[in-house]
């Protein structure tokens, strides 16, 4: 068994328990925020849809906010954990494409252990369109990029106080899966197969668009 799907079956009749309720307040919370607006949904309708009390929410989720990206948070740890176990010798640009690629083709299934990876897009939506939590999306991205940027550095023996590589390198990485994460958030497909296959065509056109010339004739772009 993987290390994801341990974390979405674990072992234990009592683990399991507290699975379920974390996963069906979580599923509710998303429903509602996604269904009726999340700043008009209270943590009471939350919990009234799971027929738990308060007191168990808040024993799963610090707050909403926590609930709205806890599926992000989810898919942010896997790739980082891919990106750890990248071979020293991988370059840094391709140890993070090849991390985020390994990462999409098994979180998946840990996705829709606990909601449908169609509730997942309407809750990307949702946050794109929300400003507190694209505000927080926004500050969630900055401290993963500082996050990754230091593992590529350590990786690489490179300070990243006097070396500007790694968080060059990281940025351009970030404004790619920005762009895919938004363009697949307005698609009509909502496979985590669409997504993957996106992020892979605008990865690789991330060399040719900052080295090549894009005059008339000079290159072709994405096909």
């Amino acid at each position: 068994m993987t290390d994801e799907q341990q974390a979405v079956y674990p072992t234990g009749l009592r683990e399991r328990k507290k699975r379920r309720t974390r996963d069906a307040l979580l599923h509710a919370a998303l429903d509602l925020f996604t269904g009726q607006g999340y700043e008009e949904t209270t943590v009471d309708e939350i919990v009234d849809a799971v027929e738990v009390s308060q007191r168990t929410f808040f024993r799963y989720f610090a707050s909403k906010e926590e609930a709205a990206f806890a599926i992000q948070e989810m898919v942010e740890s896997h790739f980082l954990s891919e990106l750890r176990r990248r071979p020293a010798s991988e370059a840094p640009f391709e140890a993070m494409r090849s991390a985020v690629l390994c990462a999409w083709n098994s979180i998946g299934e840990a996705i829709e252990a606990i909601i449908t990876v169609e509730l997942h897009m309407r809750t990307y939506r949702m946050i794109e369109s929300t400003p507190s939590l694209l505000a927080a999306h926004l500050r969630r991205s900055v401290d993963l990029e500082n996050q990754v940027a230091l593992l590529i550095a350590e990786r690489e023996g490179l300070d990243v106080r006097t070396d500007p590589r790694p968080r060059v390198a990281v940025a351009a990485f970030s404004g790619v899966m920005r762009v895919t994460g938004q363009l697949w958030g307005h698609g009509r497909d909502t496979s985590v197969d669409s997504l993957r296959a996106l992020t892979e065509v605008y990865l690789d056109q991330l060399g040719p668009a900052l080295a090549g010339n894009w005059r008339a004739g000079a290159g072709a772009g994405p096909g």
